[in-house]
């Protein structure tokens, strides 16, 4: 794609940014269009563009693009492959497929006649890619050919049954490809359409909560076009944009924020397999891209590589994302001449977000006066033993003051009501959980983020710590409970306990577990074991090998002196093991190593 024409208008490095007031109010004004059109899709929006602007690039990879009137094409497609094969409103479709251009247009058309599409973690195997289709309950399944291996390896566990259809193989039995080659292509009439509106379920999308195994968020086409309007208002996107996208498609910032708000725009999307920290800004370079969606770990990655010739010769204009650390964010700006960062916070499920649009080193954003209706939030104390919010003697919680870290909550209810919608899960009892009941008042009801704040005394909000059996590494959650079950499970393990380690200089926590074993153990086996269980992320950094795990009286395991022990073998005397990078072996864990991982000479 050397030397190719994108159709980009030079903008000067040094333009003003608008101010926050206007960067606000065009997000407002995008979205309170949703609720006019109660059956306007977003697949529909990219109809819209595809009539104004029919050759102007959608979506970009290496090795292919789709102008919007072909996008436009496709997603009709795949709405009628859905039909074909007896999808009706209601039903769920499986997709487990790399980046790439056919994943976005398959979940808009699939969605667009009333399917419901789970997008799978491509980096599950066995018995956690079992757990998710499970939830799902699909009727179909697409999988990447390349992928089928990891669909198998979970064969053994999967209680629901689907009919798989595989994508990139046209030699396979249900080649999608295939099917779709046959297909009309043209504009849906009404009647395949269905009476599909944007109250209707979409996606499902999973995160792993605070607790357990990844649960399935449910995502309407009303949260769809929030997102993608909001997104394309905050960040000014217009038609000359091209945003880099190198974030996992099955993630709601990656597949769903990122490119939703480009094409909201008019935009271009260019989708990067995945994240390169050595490709990252020839990509930049060579695509013209003015904006990329980042997540934090990513930011410190570029960081830490060594410098390209390309960090300064691009033309971005913002970058947008959330985890960017205050540690690192001037630093960030400052070396790769970012003129703009937009950094949010929001949970894929969440019924709020915080936005720092005015650029506020460190913080994750705030709530002007004029949107304190639309995101109501609050913080609120906790017991610091058992995690639960303080009760006051009216039985209601307790905010916290300025600078004082609590939980964030947000109202839940509709938006002229004074709330935020909350979706839930398709668990209705994990939905449940994560609503705080007589909060403020007898009968009111918030959203729980399972996400400690503070709050400054110039009200933007920064982020502390998850709450609760989770840490967060390698820009994803890990439940602990799911990890434990897979240690638990190797011969010679009597029991487990696993928990997050901070190291100095890298964002979340390393998952490190102690665990009690017998004669039977074999250390030399146990990355295996859990490579069958477990994406990369999730396995244990690092193993300490105990005597015996100490319990409370409910036997409910105590992490908290295990956690702050963390990995140094100069104050545990038990034995440790650190999972070697490069082998991926574990390996006796020495003070000398310590060192090197604590000064950074070794990265995990």
């Amino acid at each position: 794609m050397n030397g190719m024409s994108t159709g980009v208008i030079e903008q000067p490095k040094a333009a003003r940014a608008p101010s926050a007031s206007k960067i606000w109010l065009k997000a407002i004004e995008l979205t309170a269009r949703i609720e006019k059109l109660p059956g306007r899709l977003f697949a529909d929006v990219v109809d819209d563009w595809a009539r104004r602007q029919p050759d102007h690039i959608a979506l970009v990879t290496d090795d292919a693009r789709l102008d919007y009137d072909a996008l436009s094409k496709r997603i009709n497609r795949y709405a009628r492959w859905a039909r074909s094969v007896g999808v009706v409103k209601g039903d769920t479709v499986a997709l487990i497929m790399t980046n790439g251009i056919d994943y976005v247009a398959a979940w808009l058309g699939i969605s667009r006649v009333g399917g419901v599409v789970a997008l799978i973690n491509t980096r599950l195997v066995g018995q956690s890619l079992a757990h998710c289709l499970d939830v799902a309950k699909p009727s179909y399944i697409i999988v990447a050919h390349e992928m089928m291996e990891m669909l198998e390896s979970a064969t053994p566990h999967l209680r629901t049954e689907a009919k798989i259809w595989t994508h990139g193989d046209a030699r396979s039995e249900r080649a999608i490809d295939v099917a779709l080659a046959v297909l009309d292509d043209g504009a849906l009439s009404p009647e395949e359409r269905g009476d599909v509106t944007i109250d209707d379920r979409a996606l499902l999308i999973y995160t792993s909560g605070t607790t357990g195994l990844p649960k399935a968020a449910s995502i309407s086409h009303r949260r769809i076009l929030n997102w993608g309007f909001w997104f394309a208002g905050l960040a000014g996107a217009t038609p000359q944009d091209r945003l880099y996208d190198c974030l996992p498609l099955f993630h709601s910032v990656g597949g769903i924020v990122a490119p939703c708000s480009m094409l909201a725009a008019g935009g271009s999307v260019v989708i990067a397999e995945r994240f390169s920290a050595s490709n990252f800004w020839s990509d930049i370079v060579r695509h013209d891209c003015t904006l990329f969606q980042y997540i934090g770990e990513l930011c410190r990655y570029l960081l830490k590589a060594p410098p390209s010739e390309y960090e300064n010769r691009h033309r971005l204009r913002l970058v947008c994302g959330n985890g960017l650390r205050g540690d690192i964010w001037e630093d960030f700006q400052s070396r790769f001449a970012i003129p703009r960062i937009l950094e949010f916070y929001a949970a894929t499920e969440g019924n709020f977000s915080l936005f720092n649009v005015e650029g506020q080193p460190g913080a994750i954003g705030r709530i002007p006066p004029l949107l304190a209706h639309r995101f109501p939030a609050s913080l609120v104390k906790l017991d610091p033993d058992g995690g639960a919010p303080l009760r006051n003697e009216e039985g209601l919680c307790v905010p916290c003051a300025r600078g004082e870290a609590g939980e964030a909550i947000g109202r839940i209810g509709k938006a002229d009501e004074g709330g935020g919608r909350f979706e839930g899960y398709t668990d209705a009892g994990e939905t449940e959980k994560k609503i705080l009941r007589d909060v403020f008042a007898k009968g009111d009801a918030w959203f729980r983020t399972g996400d400690l704040m503070r709050l400054d005394d110039k009200g933007f909000f920064h982020f502390v710590d998850r709450i609760g059996d989770t840490f967060r590494w390698k820009g994803e959650n890990v439940a602990t409970s799911e990890v434990n079950d897979a240690v638990r499970d190797f011969a010679g393990v009597v029991d487990a306990t696993t928990y997050g380690v901070s190291i100095p200089g890298t964002d979340g926590r390393a998952g490190m577990s102690a665990i009690v074993v017998n004669e039977g153990f074999d250390i030399e086996a146990l990355p295996a074991h859990l490579a069958q269980r477990l994406p990369v992320y999730a396995r244990p950094v690092f193993i300490r090998i105990s005597r015996e795990l100490d319990a409370t009286e409910t036997f409910k395991q105590k992490k908290g002196e295990l956690a702050r022990a963390g990995f140094d073998p100069g104050a545990i005397a038990e034995p440790l093991f650190m999972l070697e990078p490069r082998s991926g072996a574990y390996v006796p864990l020495d003070s000398g190593t310590f060192a090197q991982i604590v000064g950074g000479a070794i990265r995990l």
